[in-house]
């Protein structure tokens, strides 16, 4: 953190105040939309930041390059009801909100109003450049990283859904220890986590941006 320059601090702290509030209001609407009240019942169908940013999550994805904001939470039961796919629909609706944010951004640089840029320059501010690529980049981030399927990230509830039955049981039987699995592929092998999210975040921020 010491060694980051302050305008990509800043410019990194303010988009993950609009990615990880739009991410979390996603999961909110979605499921309201299906019948689950309970987001809404616990005030988080709401744009306000305040609600959704987790302290320690927002701190890690500054300086670490991985974070999180305060999980909604759901009825499954209630959800079900109205669709079997409804579960899975509202923790895919995080990770697609990241990526309509990202693909927003990029269509002024796609149409040459904006120069994206990862130079920090003189001033203690962040460029309107800079701002651009790191919002497209952390909004790619937080969508990839989500989609990891390991729990509790949203993927995990999207592979589930997919599998035969075997495969969900499988899933569930792993899902106690979801936390310390995902722990030790971000610390202890990195290199699987570079190979699911780097290498198509590469891709991806090269596409939208160049």
């Amino acid at each position: 953190m010491l060694d980051t320059p302050l305008p990509i601090l800043l410019a990194r702290a303010l988009v993950l105040v609009v990615a990880f509030t739009v991410h979390e209001f996603a999961h909110a609407w979605t499921a309201n939309y299906f019948g689950d009240d309970t987001p809404r019942l616990q005030g988080r169908l709401t744009l306000n930041p305040l609600v959704h940013l987790d302290f320690l999550g927002s701190l890690l994805l500054l300086v670490a390059g991985f974070g999180w904001a305060k999980p909604v939470m759901v009825n499954p039961q209630a959800l079900e009801q109205r669709s079997p796919a409804a579960p899975m629909l509202v923790a895919l609706a995080g990770p697609v909100s990241n990526l309509f944010l990202a693909l927003a951004a990029a269509i002024p640089v796609q149409a040459g109003m904006i120069q994206a840029t990862t130079l920090v320059g003189a001033g203690t501010l962040p460029s309107l450049g800079l701002l651009v690529s790191e919002f497209v980049f952390i909004n790619l981030l937080l969508m990839l990283f989500n989609l990891i399927p390991i729990f509790p990230l949203d993927g995990e509830k999207v592979l589930t859904y997919f599998l035969p039955p075997a495969g969900q049981n499988l899933m569930a039987s792993l899902r106690p220890y979801g936390q310390i699995i995902l722990l030790v592929v971000i610390f202890f092998v990195p290199g699987v986590l570079n190979l699911i999210i780097g290498t198509p975040i590469r891709a991806l921020y090269g596409l939208l941006i160049g």
